[in-house]
């Protein structure tokens, strides 16, 4: 297992539970999850990511390698420019999603979920016939998450972090730290990801960005769960499996079928987009009491007694004060106010589906920052 190098700050902090995410060590608590979710909601928040290992992907034929792991046509991403996007099987399947931040021309990094991308990745350019080197990186990513965050960032950077558009990366240092700093994150929130692109400075630049928050009310955090959940955003192996093909999700626009350029799976997504998907991932409420705590495993899910699914990921929304979660079922079981039963390890529970997000990502800086 991989430690950060910010482990020895998180562990200072106050982190007393990990996971093991990308065979890495991850903070999943700071010893209470909800206070957490409200220092994100209201305030700014500091976490280790650096379980989303780098992949690099560079050389003459960088570009077209990438297109070749993709669906979604990359040929209007610009340097220094983000873009969300699938990396998908022969079969159409889900080997991950992934950011994508376009550095050069010819260099590429990939963020990944959680799965061994860069052993895939590997794997196809040994016959790809494509000049490309790929590695992983000295890369260590923190996000810097919560409505003020960007007060942090102007603190550390100055008005350029302000400017920055969504979706977008700038090469900077920080003093003598390296960085690429992003307008990107996993919360729903004002957000950016700071890449630290030399280990050796994990404590360094962790107690800067503290430095900086203190005055914003900045609390060190795990990703939270609750918010991703409000905000519809996705977790590759809980809401995302190998199983699934893009339009379980709805996810059209991050699929080009009819550009030039060949992938993965582009035969196999021109029959299921014909044939229509059987499954679609759909938002619930859940009726009851609050949940102690978020499921450990697919719940089944019926309708008049008969399966037609499972939950993937849910919990107890402390603002919305109600159970919420996602829900795998079939297609004919996705239409919003569709009422089913999902079964717990000790009882059935009444669920109605509804429309998702709960509460909408936050991408615009306010005016007056």
């Amino acid at each position: 297992m991989h430690k950060s190098p910010f482990y020895k700050a998180t562990r200072h902090y106050g982190a007393n539970m990990f996971s093991i995410y990308n065979h890495t060590y991850m903070p999943t608590t700071y010893g209470d999850s909800v206070a957490e979710y409200w220092s994100l909601v209201n305030d700014v928040t500091l976490w280790d990511v650096t379980c989303q290992r780098q992949i690099e992907i560079s050389g003459p034929d960088a570009f077209r390698f990438i297109q070749f792991l993709t669906p979604r046509d990359l040929s209007k991403c610009k340097v220094g420019q983000c873009l969300y996007l699938l990396l998908t099987d022969h079969d159409g399947g889900i080997i991950n999603d992934a950011v994508l931040l376009r550095l050069q021309e010819q260099q590429f990094w990939l963020s990944p979920g959680d799965g061994d991308v860069l052993l895939w990745a590997l794997g196809v350019a040994v016959n790809s016939g494509m000049d490309v080197h790929v590695h992983e990186p000295d890369v260590s990513p923190l996000q810097l998450q919560g409505p003020k965050a960007p007060h942090v960032v102007k603190a550390l950077f100055g008005d350029w972090a302000l400017e920055m558009k969504y979706y977008w990366l700038k090469e900077t240092m920080l003093d003598e730290i390296p960085l690429v700093v992003s307008r990107t994150g996993w919360s729903g929130e004002l957000g950016y990801e700071l890449y630290l692109r030399d280990g050796k400075y994990g404590d360094a630049l962790w107690e800067r960005v503290m430095e900086a928050g203190r005055p914003y009310g900045i609390a060190p955090a795990a990703p939270s769960a609750i918010r991703s959940i409000e905000g519809g955003i996705l977790s590759y192996v809980s809401d995302i499996t190998r199983d699934d093909n893009p339009f379980v999700f709805g996810f059209d626009r991050l699929i080009d079928l009819d550009q030039a350029d060949d992938f993965i799976g582009k035969e196999a997504l021109k029959k299921i987009k014909i044939d229509g998907a059987t499954r679609r991932l759909v938002g619930v409420d859940i009726g009851g009491e609050p949940f102690a705590a978020s499921n450990g495993e697919f719940w089944p899910v019926t309708r008049n007694g008969r399966k037609v699914g499972h939950v993937t990921r849910c919990l107890f929304s402390p603002r919305l004060e109600r159970n919420i979660g996602f829900a795998n079922v079939s297609v004919e079981c996705a239409e919003s106010g569709t009422e089913l039963t999902l079964q717990t390890p000790v009882e059935e529970r009444s669920a109605i589906v509804c429309d998702v997000p709960w509460f909408p990502a936050q991408k615009k800086i306010p005016d007056d920052l």
